[in-house]
């Protein structure tokens, strides 16, 4: 839901068959524009599924590396074209004239990484200071691996109670302030140089200059925390939500909610529709419920196969899942 916002700048990704035994979904919540969002969206799952760590099973790998992959595919000719086509109708066209003129031929699509390296005038293009949240959620078989860089959130229900899933990265985080101190940067009324109100991004190149740091010791950073768990015979949906919906509800509130709704009501996309009418504000003067609204509803099938480990070891993981994300 685009609400109140002269713009959408959300995007997502639902992708129920990544392969035979994968399912994929994700929330992009773009800031400064839309276009690192649509471009998440389009490339991120493909990256997982691309990464080497992905056809020998490590799933929590491909994941983590694919979201600073999408900084380094933004960067130069390539990336800069990519974004235009992505962007506004201007430059939409000047990006597939580009293309047409400067992309590679041949050799490059032997290649096992097809984004080849492109000469043009955007050469040298450092990436968009305009960047984007990513909250994923990958499931094979029992296995959930949810993987989150900034303020959108994955939250399970089990047994009607709502666990997190994800961390907020916000600048009140201790070791999320520390690595901005240590980087260079500094926290002015809750953002990172005065600026961004979170300190995990794809995207937001601007903050990510200093060259004798690694991608992960920048100001703001794409590396995602990553979490696993096994599910049970308790665990009944996951909702994967960008910033609009918890700055109105928290975890539990729209767990509640959702489980009321269910009762009457079996399309998922129904619910999500009152979800967001239940957020959106009557009016402009409001602070909360103005924000673009996103939000993916995942029903689990019964029965989920018998877990390898003990009902109460996966609680522990729930718990300590929840704790890191408080």
């Amino acid at each position: 839901m685009q609400g109140w916002r002269a713009t959408m700048e959300d995007s997502h990704a639902a992708v129920p068959d990544l392969d035979s035994t994968t399912s994929f979904f994700g929330v992009y919540d773009g800031h400064g524009g839309k276009v690192v969002a649509k471009f998440c969206a389009k490339y991120l799952h493909r990256q997982v599924v691309k990464h080497e760590a992905y056809s020998s099973g490590d799933i929590e790998t491909s994941v983590q590396k694919s979201f600073t992959r999408m900084d380094e595919m933004m960067r130069g000719q390539r990336g800069w074209r990519e974004l235009s086509i992505l962007g506004d109708k201007f430059n939409k066209l000047t990006g597939v004239i580009e293309g047409l003129i400067w992309s590679p031929r041949g050799e490059a699509s032997n290649k096992v990484d097809d984004w080849a390296f492109e000469e043009g005038p955007h050469s040298d293009f450092a990436g968009p200071t305009s960047g984007c949240t990513a909250c994923v959620a990958i499931m094979r078989n029992n296995q959930l691996i949810v993987a989150n860089a900034g303020d959108s959130r994955c939250v399970i229900s089990r047994k009607g109670e709502a666990y997190n899933l994800s961390r907020d990265h916000k600048p009140g985080l201790e070791v999320e302030r520390d690595r901005i101190l240590k980087a260079g940067g500094f926290i002015h009324a809750g953002r990172v140089n005065g600026s961004l109100n979170l300190t995990r991004a794809i995207g937001d190149m601007e903050f990510k200059q200093n060259k004798f740091l690694s991608p992960e010791k920048q100001m703001v950073t794409a590396n995602p925390d990553v979490n696993t768990l096994e599910l049970c015979e308790d665990d009944e949906f996951i909702v994967l939500a960008c910033d609009g919906i918890w700055d109105c509800m928290s975890s539990q509130e729209l767990v509640d909610f959702i489980h009321e709704q269910l009762i009457s009501e079996n399309k998922l996309s129904t619910i999500c529709e009152k979800v967001f009418d239940r957020c959106l504000a009557p009016s402009t003067s409001m602070g909360e419920g103005c924000d673009n609204m996103t939000m993916i509803l995942v029903q689990f099938k019964k029965p989920i196969r018998p877990l390898t480990s003990t009902t109460e070891e996966v609680d522990d993981q729930l718990k300590t899942a929840s704790n890191e994300s408080s």
